[in-house]
């Protein structure tokens, strides 16, 4: 599997790690396999989220890792509901205790809300001091956000920005990618196959992703989760709930995709223009 620097804070990372959305929903004993061979394949960045189940899914994602701590980079994320000085230490602990462990590698901010963001980096950097996280980070922030939090932390603070990101979705080329890009902040693609939408091979743009899959031996999923990572500095999350599935993702962290199999899928999932707001699901 292959690593690069997460962002600021200095460590390798892979490139493809394992997101937990809706994980919960599946069986669970094929659910904590699923995400332990994924762990064995080399995506040891596992992300998850006190909103996925009201905290179900960090519960799976800790008895996946039980006994495997120190193996996975862990990601968890806050609501912004709970994003104030107080609510984001005990949600915190409410992650911790559902995950089974003391400290999470990053922490994040789910979206914006109302509490003003200074409020929610002073409570990151006092988890962080007291060696509950070791780096915090945003998602669903679209430059401006971005450049309000840069204003209140200084550079070199802000871990990623995680992001919706995927053949058909890609908004964040115009600007998001870019910023992050140049303030050294990783980029973490969620949804990485869409919604509920991955192309149809019957249709024009799946035909051009099973042509680019069948040129390397690989599946159209490899090819979309390759595609996603050509770049430095982008990572991404996929789900799976299946080991068969977590077998298929892994095998994507060996995939090189050629220009000209960049160009054949550019016209294919054209980049489109940049939309007033940045999407997010």
């Amino acid at each position: 599997m292959k690593t690069q620097e997460f962002g600021a804070t200095g460590r390798q990372v892979a490139v493809l790690g394992q997101g937990s959305w809706y994980i919960e929903d599946a069986d669970r004993r094929e659910a904590v396999a699923a995400l332990q061979r994924g762990i064995d394949a080399g995506m040891t960045h596992l992300d998850t989220a006190e909103m996925y189940g009201s905290g179900a899914a960090e519960a799976v994602v800790g008895e996946a890792i039980r006994g495997r701590r120190d193996e996975v980079f862990l990601v968890s994320k806050v609501l912004p509901s709970n994003a104030s000085r107080t609510g984001v230490i005990k949600a915190c602990e409410r992650s911790l205790k559902a995950l089974g462990t003391d400290h999470l590698d990053v922490y994040l901010l789910h979206w914006r809300g109302a509490v003003p963001l200074e409020e929610t980096f002073e409570a990151f950097e006092a988890l962080r001091q007291a060696g509950k996280i070791r780096a915090f980070g945003v998602s669903n922030f679209d430059v401006e956000d971005l450049d309000e939090a840069l204003a209140i932390l200084g550079p070199g603070k802000l871990a990623c920005n995680q992001v919706l990101y995927h053949l058909r979705e890609r908004a964040i080329e115009h600007a998001v990618i870019p910023w992050c890009r140049a303030h050294q902040v990783a980029v973490v693609a969620y949804s990485p196959f869409g919604h509920g939408d991955f192309p149809d091979e019957a249709s024009a743009s799946g035909r051009a992703l099973r042509a680019v899959a069948e040129r390397h031996g690989a599946t159209p999923r490899q090819v979309a989760l390759a595609w996603l990572t050509r770049e430095a500095g982008v990572f991404a999350i996929p789900k799976a709930s299946s080991v068969a599935h977590a077998q298929e993702n892994a095998k994507a962290g060996a995939l090189d995709l050629t220009p000209a199999d960049l160009g054949q899928l550019d016209a294919a999932f054209p980049r489109g223009r940049r939309p007033a707001y940045l999407p997010m699901i």
